[in-house]
């Protein structure tokens, strides 16, 4: 990195915070294999989703959890068989126990589920990329703090970092989350700090969005990733793509890693440029 460089980017003294699902892991396998073996279960194997069909579920940007996916699913395949939602019995708590059944597994202590074959998309030695060129880091996702914390200190090796999960606040598009997690990366408030939320999904995108509307003095710059599923064809990813841009994106990367120091200098660049 030459020093011009170097030093824009400490000037900048950017935050960069990250998505878990599809971002830093594969979750095609795992979550989404879950929610659709839920809503199979639930809808007495009548229904079972297709990859195309979440998508589509989660291009509305509301959807973010997945086990409130799944019930709207649900929700959704009995509507189709004319039935009021009020006189479908689904018990919430039953349906998350069965999701959890098989993301983690049954036993609570020893997880055994999909979650323990998740490809990881990034490594530990680009997050140490981003610390040498002074980019603080963190992230904000809506997986549960244990899913969160399996893959990031348990796969990756991380020692504590700063993460807001399921239970730490409300669900996106919702930006709570990822201004408590900036807190937390800052020494104090500094708004003259852009930041960079890197997500895989329109909710993503739409947070965002209500960031910059909530705290317009800041520099909010909106990050997609494209998800490993949908970059099986040229088709899939240019919808896809496509989605991300008119949802908030200022750019859509194939993979997380390519937001390099040099590419997170010039994004900040050219958004502070528009102000």
């Amino acid at each position: 990195m030459n020093q011009e460089l170097d030093a824009g980017l400490k000037r900048s003294a950017a935050i960069v915070v990250f998505d878990i699902d599809g971002v830093v892991r594969d979750v095609s396998g795992s979550y989404r294999r879950a929610l659709a073996d839920t809503v199979e279960q639930f809808t007495q194997n009548a229904y079972r989703p297709t990859s195309q069909e979440i998508d589509l579920l989660k291009s509305e940007g509301t959807w973010n959890n997945d086990w409130e996916a799944s019930q709207e699913l649900v929700y959704r395949y009995f509507e189709t068989q004319r039935s009021l939602r009020s006189s479908i019995d689904l018990n919430y708590s039953e349906l998350v126990a069965f999701f959890q059944s098989k993301y983690r597994g049954t036993d609570s202590d020893h997880w055994t589920g999909y979650i323990c074959d998740e490809p990881l998309l990034l490594e530990s030695a680009y997050l140490d990329s981003l610390t040498r060129s002074g980019i603080r880091w963190g992230f904000f996702s809506g997986a549960t703090r244990a899913s969160a914390n399996y893959v990031l200190e348990k796969r990756l090796g991380l020692q504590s970092p700063v993460l807001i999960a399921m239970e730490d606040a409300p669900g996106k598009p919702d930006p709570a989350g990822l201004f408590e997690s900036v807190q937390q990366l800052e020494n104090q408030p500094d708004l003259r700090n852009p930041v960079l939320y890197v997500g895989d999904t329109v909710a993503d995108m739409y947070t965002v969005d209500r960031a910059r509307t909530m705290q317009p003095d800041r520099v909010w710059i909106a990050i997609g990733v494209l998800p490993p599923h949908v970059q099986q064809t040229s088709e899939q990813i240019r919808s896809y793509t496509a989605l991300l841009i008119q949802s908030g994106a200022a750019t859509v990367l194939n993979n997380v890693q390519e937001l390099t120091p040099e590419k997170v200098f010039e994004l900040v660049q050219l958004q502070s440029t528009r102000i």
